[in-house]
């Protein structure tokens, strides 16, 4: 495709709203929450913004930079600068493809919720009656209403990855729905995808600032904030807090993906990115922690819930064991009375210890969540003991959908517009070529939506993207630092923002980002050896309860092939490139040779 026949964004807000929609999404809803929880709260916003300012920054603006220049997807982008690095774009659009396929399932869950949300009581209220009418199911009992609700009704889950069964109808009628609404999306390209984040860019910051006001007036949420705002000093000596740090950094900026470079690539030639670099850098950061004092404002809430209702039932024990006043003990005094009736009658009390629970808020506080087990349960934990829970969990679910929705639109942006650019594609109109990569992944999809797909959706989360990222943008930098030459790329940006970059971004490219990168990647490689067999949690649901179990053979081979089929575009597509070459100077040679004799 001609690059002066480009579509471009309508004006540069467009563009930055693409970019937000695209870096702001689940990630920094239930997982820097999470990181911050694990390690020392308030502490870890310390290594969190220096790997910002180290890492993140500068290889989003690098990004920009590469495609606002060559106008083209990450394959062409990358051909252009070396025919031998074309394999890197190919390797982007691998890792999108595997990110499309299962992200999607994610927005289908929130369907299903969000569906379930319009009842009178909410389905994951309470435990529902086994079939002979007697009490509640036995699963549900050993587990949680919510922990059954998501495992049973959602995904009716198998009890491993090796038991499979037939398709989730409601599921695939949901996962259907979301890529019908993809396709929408992106219909036209750039044009109708240009439009819509206008709104999917926006209105989860609205839903996220009633949640906040909501959040803080509940009963206990103080604790939650006081928790996450109290720093853990201590946790900066620890070498895996900087780690988190890094990789929270490289993964919510979504580099590596090749959406980046695409969205860059409809760009006018002389918009100023740079400043655009900076300020979506900074509202994804920004918006981590504004979404982190939300979840810490519902963890408080339901720790507090959990802690008063423990303290419940110890009172309870205590006045029928003891027979005292009904009004004697409250839930303030109970550790009091506890110490109290030890001592006064001690060989009674001992009796009671293996009953007594240990009631603690500072443990209920400390136990971190991150991902599904977050989003799907801990939240609709919170979000039922809520007055009007249904009004709640429609609006938590309705942004969820639109978190997920915004970085879906850049995900597959990132596999479309490299295709687009080779002139067989081209040709096809985007309303066709759009529509078959979504039913592809459609179809594909669906092994996600069977009895063991929450397994297959836990493999590919965890093995699909993240070594081959950390490869793809450490070649990147390296490529642009010491084969393409930071000097040469220092007068493309002059020739498109009218002045060079300065001193912070040639030492990040140069030096610091590089071996950061180079030291994520040695520690992932260590990490996954000294692992030893990769595991997984298994539902059990005699226990009612996730158990770590080990992938099978099969599973491992499949992990392995994950690894390594987007990071080994990149060397073939060398050797390809160079087997090519070398045919045809020995073919032009031939014909020089020939032509010689003949004359």
């Amino acid at each position: 495709m001609e690059k002066d026949s480009r579509p471009n964004w309508d004006n540069p807000m467009q563009f930055v709203m693409a970019c937000v929609s695209y870096a702001v999404g689940l990630g920094n809803v239930w997982r820097f929450p999470y990181l911050c929880q694990m390690h020392g709260g308030g502490g870890f916003l310390i290594p969190y913004l220096l790997m910002l300012f180290l890492e993140g920054l500068p290889l989003f603006y690098l990004e920009l930079a590469i495609g606002q220049k060559m106008r083209l997807g990450s394959i062409g982008a990358w051909t252009a600068i070396s025919p031998y690095l074309g394999g890197l774009g190919l390797a982007s659009v691998v890792t999108s493809l595997y990110l499309c396929l299962y992200y999607n399932i994610i927005n289908a869950w929130s369907f299903w919720y969000l569906f379930h949300s319009f009842q009178s009581v909410l389905p994951w209220a309470d435990c529902p009656i086994n079939s002979n009418q007697t009490g509640p199911i036995e699963e549900c009992e050993r587990a949680t209403p919510t922990q059954y609700f998501f495992y049973r009704e959602t995904l009716d889950i198998s009890s491993s990855i090796e038991e499979n069964g037939g398709i989730h109808t409601g599921q695939a009628l949901c996962l259907m729905l979301a890529w019908m609404i993809t396709y929408l999306f992106i219909v036209r390209g750039v044009k109708s995808t240009g439009k819509v984040v206008y709104f999917t860019a926006t209105f989860p910051y609205v839903v996220l600032f009633i949640y906040l006001i909501r959040g803080v007036s509940l009963h206990g949420a103080i604790n939650g904030v006081k928790y996450m705002f109290t720093p853990k000093m201590e946790q900066l000596a620890n070498p895996t807090t900087w780690i988190n740090a890094a990789t929270q950094i490289f993964f919510s900026l979504g580099l590596g993906f090749g959406s980046l470079i695409a969205f860059a690539s409809y760009n006018q030639y002389n918009n100023n990115f740079e400043r655009q670099a900076i300020v979506v850098a900074l509202i994804n950061s920004g918006t981590s922690i504004f979404a982190s004092c939300v979840t810490f404002a519902i963890y408080g809430f339901k720790a507090t819930v959990n802690y008063e209702n423990c303290l419940e039932r110890t009172r309870l024990l205590l006045l029928n064991t003891f027979n005292l006043a009904e009004d004697s003990i409250t839930i303030d005094n109970t550790f009091e009375w506890i110490e109290k009736l030890n001592t006064t009658y001690p060989q009674q009390f001992a009796q009671l210890t293996h009953k007594l629970e240990n009631c603690d808020l500072e443990s209920e506080l400390d136990t971190a969540v991150e991902g599904t087990g977050l989003a799907f349960i801990v939240y609709s934990e919170a979000i039922k003991n809520m007055p009007l829970s249904q009004l709640w969990s429609v609006l938590y679910f309705i942004m969820l959908l639109l978190l997920g929705m915004g970085s879906m639109l850049g995900n597959v942006t990132a596999i479309i517009t490299p295709l687009r650019d080779f002139k067989v594609i081209s040709r096809m109109s985007n309303e066709l070529f759009n529509g078959l990569v979504c039913l592809f992944c459609l179809l594909l999809g669906l092994g996600f939506t069977t009895t063991s797909g929450n397994y297959w959706f836990t493999m590919f989360n965890d093995y699909g993207a993240t070594f081959s990222l950390l490869f793809i943008v450490l070649i990147e930098v390296i490529t642009v630092s010491y084969i393409y030459g930071i000097k040469r790329f220092e007068k493309d940006i002059e020739d498109m923002l009218g002045h060079r970059p300065n001193w912070y971004w040639k030492i990040m490219w140069a030096g610091t980002s590089p071996l950061l990168l180079i030291a994520l990647f040695i520690f992932y490689i260590i990490n996954y050896i000294q692992g030893g067999t990769p595991t997984y949690q298994a539902w059990n649901k005699e226990l009612g309860k996730s158990v770590v179990t080990e992938y099978p053979v099969f599973g491992q081979i499949f992990i392995g092939l994950l690894l390594v089929s987007s990071v080994s575009c990149v060397p073939l597509t060398a050797l390809y490139v160079y087997c090519r070459n070398r045919k045809h100077g020995l073919h032009h040679k031939r014909q020089r040779t020939i032509s010689t004799v003949s004359a």
